[in-house]
C-alpha cells in the first residue's frame, strides 16, 4: 500500500471537501460533495448517534446515490448544517430530479462539542445552516486538517481532537480515502506516551513517526475517558470511507462496517455506549466493480488501515486556540527514540 498524492479523501476521483468554522463558537462543518452522485451507505456502531437521512442509505431502500455528505459539530443543533449544504447544491443545480423539482440528497451526522470552551450563546437559531452552506461552497481538492471544519472543537480523553484524512492506493490501482472528525470518549495515544495506537499503519511519518513505545508502558491499557473530566458524555467520531471502484449499496455498507475496524485500531476504547461512532461509505464508480472475494477483502482491510491513519492525523494536526480545555498533541513534546 502507498499514499495517494494528496493523502486525502479527495484522492478518490469525484469527491471534493470544504470546511467552515467559527473560532469563537469552537465548532464547524465539513461538507463532502460528490460529482457525479455516488453510491452511499452507512454503518452506525456507537451507542449515541445523531443523524439525518441515514435510513435512505440502507441497501433495501430506493435512493441509490447521494449528492453530498455533511459532518458537523453542535450536537443535534448541528443537523441544521445539512440544510445549508442542500441549499448550496440546489443553487448549483445539483440533486435528485423529481419532475421539475431538484432535491439534493445530503445525509449528515453530528458530534457533541457544546461544552468545549466556545461561546454557544448564538441567539434564537444556531449558525450551522450558514456554516453548512459556506462549507459546501468552499469544497475543493485540497483538504485542510486539524482544528478545522467538523473537527474544530473536537477533543479526546487526553488531548485535542480534530479533522483528519488519509488515502491508500492498492496494488490493483484502486484508491481508498478516509476522513474523520475525531471527538471520542477515549484516547488516540498509548498510556502517558505521545505514541498513537494507529502507529503500525502509519505511512511516511504522517503523524509524527514515533512508532509504538518500547516497551509498552504499564498503563497502556488503562481506560482513559472523558467521564471524569470537564466534558462528560461529550463524544463521537464521525467519518467517511470512499473508493473509486464501483460498489453496490450492499457492498458499500460492508466497506463502512470494515472501516470501523480503523476506529478500534486508533482509539481506546471505541464504539462505547456514549459515542455515536458512525462511518459513511461512498463509491464513485470510476473503476469497474465485480471484485473477486480476495480483492474485496483487500479493499476492506485497506479501508480499516486508512481510517486508523485519518483518525491519528486529526489528533496530530490539531492546533491551539484561546479557551481550549485540552492541550494539543504537539504540547506533549514528543521525541523520536
Amino acid at each position: 500500500m502507498r499514499r495517494g498524492p494528496r493523502n486525502a479523501l479527495t484522492d478518490v476521483p469525484g469527491l471534493a471537501v470544504g470546511h467552515a468554522q467559527d473560532e469563537r463558537l469552537k465548532s464547524g462543518v465539513t461538507a463532502i460533495l460528490c460529482d457525479p452522485p455516488a453510491v452511499g451507505a452507512v454503518s452506525i456502531i456507537g451507542g449515541a448517534p445523531g443523524t439525518r437521512e441515514t435510513d435512505l442509505l440502507e441497501p433495501h431502500n430506493s435512493v441509490q446515490t447521494v449528492d453530498a455528505l455533511c459532518l458537523a459539530g453542535g450536537s443535534a443543533f448541528g443537523l441544521d448544517a445539512a440544510s445549508g449544504v442542500q441549499a448550496a447544491l440546489r443553487a448549483m443545480g445539483r440533486g435528485l430530479k423529481v419532475g421539475p423539482a431538484i432535491v439534493p440528497i445530503v445525509p449528515a451526522a453530528i458530534l457533541f462539542d457544546l461544552n468545549n470552551g466556545g461561546d454557544k450563546n448564538w441567539g434564537t437559531y444556531a449558525p450551522y445552516r450558514d456554516l453548512g452552506y459556506t462549507a459546501a461552497m468552499a469544497a475543493a481538492d485540497e483538504v485542510a486538517t486539524g482544528s478545522v471544519g467538523a473537527g474544530t472543537g473536537a477533543n479526546t480523553a487526553t488531548v485535542k481532537g480534530g479533522l483528519g484524512t488519509a488515502s491508500t492506493i492498492l496494488g490493483s490501482g484502486i484508491t481508498v480515502g478516509a476522513l474523520a472528525a475525531v471527538n471520542p470518549l477515549g484516547s488516540a495515544t498509548i498510556g502517558d506516551t505521545a505514541c498513537f495506537w494507529a502507529a503500525p499503519f502509519e505511512l511516511e511519518e504522517e503523524f509524527g513517526g514515533l512508532g509504538l513505545p518500547v516497551p509498552l508502558p504499564e498503563n497502556a491499557t488503562a481506560i482513559r475517558t472523558k467521564l471524569d473530566a470537564v466534558t462528560p458524555m461529550a463524544n463521537t467520531t464521525i467519518a467517511v470511507i470512499a473508493t473509486d471502484v464501483s460498489l453496490t449499496k450492499a457492498e458499500a455498507k460492508r466497506l463502512a462496517v470494515a472501516a470501523h475496524d480503523g476506529f478500534s485500531r486508533a482509539l481506546w476504547p471505541s464504539h462505547t455506549p456514549l459515542d455515536g461512532d458512525l462511518v459513511f461509505a461512498l463509491s464513485t464508480g470510476r473503476r469497474p466493480g465485480n471484485l473477486s472475494p480476495a480483492d474485496f477483502l483487500a479493499l476492506c482491510a485497506a479501508a480499516a488501515a486508512t481510517m486508523a491513519r485519518a483518525i491519528a492525523r486529526g489528533v496530530h494536526d490539531a492546533t491551539p486556540a484561546e479557551g481550549d480545555i485540552r492541550p494539543c498533541w504537539h504540547d506533549l513534546q514528543p521525541k523520536k527514540p
